[in-house]
């Protein structure tokens, strides 16, 4: 896409964390964007952040069809695996070489390592047998997404890791850290699991964005980006939210039993796994130049 032109953007998930930053920095760089809104108070929302809203969901398949095929780029932090949702848009652009961009998550590249640490490290040319839970994910990127590039769409996947840092759209706030940190305050201790020593990537909200309106100008058709600008143990989280807490007893180890008590299944999976990118390929290819390197000091910052 030319640098510099002006274009219509449909954001999928546009009340989130990652659409409403992305959406943010779209419309200062003077796009229109449209972005979609379960209800009519999401929808106010999202008015005051300067987006157009169209009021449905990921099941309104008519809908998403007509507005993606409305408009000129569509970026989906909606869903990773909602397949019937991102046919319904693939069709819509089908054979108009538009602009799809897909966000997926280093989750699915993660293990089942119950807090013990792993060597691996993935770059996008590495293969790797995704975790069972993961499976459609791998699934719909391979065959629909990327496979769409054959299709006439410029299909795009963005793969970040552990998001941190204040977002600027609707909702401000990641997942992973911030739940740890409302689970440190309430039962006055905050937790890792099994030895903690699993590591994940991560990467800043603002730098995660910019890799979008980045891909949005350089990204070829049919490629995959890891984003990353830093790793980090879950037991040097931890114990990085206890001081941020003020704590006096550093983090305190617990089994996945405990942690599925307390974060739920899913979140207990991903927390004890490690999940370790590299993010050349995004540096080099779409002159992405993270600017956040630190995770442990942005967690010092907010109590």
């Amino acid at each position: 896409m030319s640098k510099g032109k002006l274009v219509n953007i449909f954001i999928t998930g546009a009340p989130g964390y990652i659409g409403g930053t992305v959406a943010h920095k779209l419309i200062k760089a003077g796009h229109q964007v449209t972005g979609l809104a379960r209800d009519i108070n999401k929808a106010e929302l999202l008015e005051k952040h300067g987006i157009t809203p169209v009021v449905g969901s990921l099941d309104d398949l008519e809908l998403l069809y007509n507005t993606s095929k409305d408009s000129d780029v569509i970026i989906n932090t909606a869903s990773t695996h909602n397949a019937f949702a991102i046919r319904s848009i693939l069709e819509a652009i089908r054979n108009s070489g538009k602009t799809f961009i897909h966000t997926s998550g280093s989750s699915i590249i993660s293990d089942n390592a119950n807090g013990e640490y792993s060597s691996h490290i993935y770059s996008e040319d590495i293969p790797y047998n995704p975790v069972p839970e993961k499976a459609i994910w791998y699934a719909i990127e391979r065959n629909m997404i990327l496979s769409a590039a054959k299709d006439g769409i410029r299909s795009i996947i963005i793969c970040p890791c552990m998001i941190y840092g204040t977002g600027l759209g609707v909702r401000t706030h990641s997942i992973q850290i911030p739940l740890m940190s409302r689970t440190a305050k309430r039962i006055g201790a905050s937790k890792y699991v099994g030895s903690g020593k699993n590591i994940w990537s991560n990467v800043h909200i603002d730098d995660c964005a910019d890799a979008y309106l980045l891909a949005l100008e350089n990204a070829k058709p049919g490629s995959y980006y890891y984003l990353e600008s830093g790793e980090e143990s879950l037991v040097n989280i931890a114990n990085a939210i206890s001081k941020s807490l003020g704590h006096k007893k550093p983090a305190m180890s617990m089994n996945l039993k405990e942690a599925v008590n307390i974060w739920g299944a899913p979140m207990s999976l991903s927390l004890s796994s490690n999940s370790r990118l590299n993010a050349e390929k995004a540096r080099q290819m779409l002159g992405w130049r993270p600017k956040h390197h630190n995770i442990i000091d942005d967690i010092m910052m907010k109590p």
